[in-house]
């Protein structure tokens, strides 16, 4: 007769760890994104995207921030029977999210001025956005294959919604104006918290916070030299193409 398998919680400090950071991505994304979309009634003056489908993206990123969270709340709760229920709702709205990711870089790239506040032709830029849906799609299908092994699937969900940062780290006052050194380099901080959080706890780097982590910082600038390549330009025009 085989014996039921015990999960094993999670010691304290790594509940804290998880939860705090989870926290910490929360705010850096309200912050961010204050005044052109949550508070946006009390900005009036500023830049915000005219589409109503925006809202829509706002709405279901949103949900995926506060999904980690809830998460990572029921992990440090013990919750892990309800966590893994929660999971499968989670895998649906990541699909949704690099669908609509996708499509809102591209919808922004055809607009006659570009992404709203950025001051770089919109061809160019449209690298950042799709590469962070191929980067997020690939940390969470790589997650739900490692299910089973928890230090891998949390450092891994982690790393998709870190990907996912920079966009709003880019819209804290300031920032966007300092250049990619600044909102790269502001997001890597969160991969940094991770690093320092492997080396006190385990005296090395897990497997997946180095090559996440590689994969992650070394896409920053391998994303700035794609962008003005003729090879790029040619797909954006494409790509632009199919929602124009």
């Amino acid at each position: 007769m085989t014996a039921p398998t015990i999960a094993v919680a999670p010691p304290p400090s790594e509940r804290r760890f998880f939860t705090g950071i989870a926290i910490a991505i929360l705010v850096t994304v309200l912050v961010g994104f204050a005044r052109s979309f949550y508070l946006r009634p009390l900005f009036p003056d500023h830049p915000s995207p005219s589409e109503s489908f925006f809202y829509v993206h706002g709405a279901v990123f949103t949900a995926w921030i506060l999904l980690l969270l809830t998460q990572a709340s029921l992990v440090a709760a013990g919750r892990t029977d309800l966590h893994r229920r929660v999971g499968a709702f989670g895998v649906a709205l990541a699909i949704l999210m690099v669908v609509l990711g996708a499509y809102a870089g591209l919808v922004a790239a055809t607009r006659p001025n570009g992404f709203v506040g950025v001051p770089v032709p919109p061809l160019q830029f449209l690298v950042v956005p799709l590469c962070d849906m191929v980067l997020f799609g690939t940390f969470v299908a790589l997650a739900v294959a490692m299910r089973r092994d928890p230090q891998s699937h949390k450092r891994l969900m982690l790393f998709a919604t870190i990907n996912l940062l920079t966009a709003a780290i880019a819209r804290w006052p300031g920032v966007l104006q300092a250049g990619p050194l600044a909102f790269f380099g502001l997001t890597d901080l969160f991969v940094v918290a991770l690093a320092v959080w492997d080396f006190r706890t385990r005296g090395r780097l897990h497997p997946v916070t180095l090559w996440g982590g590689l994969a992650l910082i070394v896409s920053q600038p391998l994303r700035l030299v794609a962008s003005g390549t003729e090879a790029w330009l040619a797909f954006a025009r494409w790509a632009t193409g199919l929602v124009a």
